[in-house]
């Protein structure tokens, strides 16, 4: 069994961003050079998130709308942990909703995807750099 590990780093320009990862992830497939196994993603930052759905502009406009309906970011003064001086209460709670990671199953050395299924990282705290692991176990 192989093992492969990298990370990778982002800098999202807004507050609440969504990035396709996809071909970043299928790159760190092919320089691991692992046919059969399991890829591991997930953000390393506990205001972002990393997750699998439709690359699709309305669905995402839809998914900002949604989660800032849940947790809105203002005002910041209505969240207990922003009492520490942050004003991040809500990336929080975001990343809570849209999840730390994914698992995909790697067959034949490809991501072993259903129909339109894309990795996303999703940011909630943004314009900053965070990263993002990459672990690729199998043989």
């Amino acid at each position: 069994m192989k093992s492969y590990r990298k990370e990778l780093w982002f800098n999202a320009p807004d507050r609440m961003h969504f990035t396709n990862i996809t071909s970043e992830i299928r790159s760190c497939l092919d320089e691991s050079n692992i046919k059969e196994g399991f890829v591991l993603v997930n953000a390393m930052h506990i205001t972002a998130s990393v997750f699998i759905n439709d690359d699709e502009s309305g669905l995402h406009h839809d998914y900002k709308k949604w989660l800032e309906h849940l947790a809105p970011h203002e005002p910041v003064s209505g969240y207990r942990h922003n009492d520490t001086g942050e004003d991040n209460a809500d990336a929080h709670m975001k990343r809570q909703v849209m999840g730390r990671e994914v698992v995909v199953a790697i067959t034949n050395g490809q991501l072993d995807f259903g129909p339109w299924e894309q990795i996303f990282y999703g940011e909630f705290d943004g314009r900053r750099k965070k990263r993002v692991l990459v672990k690729i176990i199998g043989d």
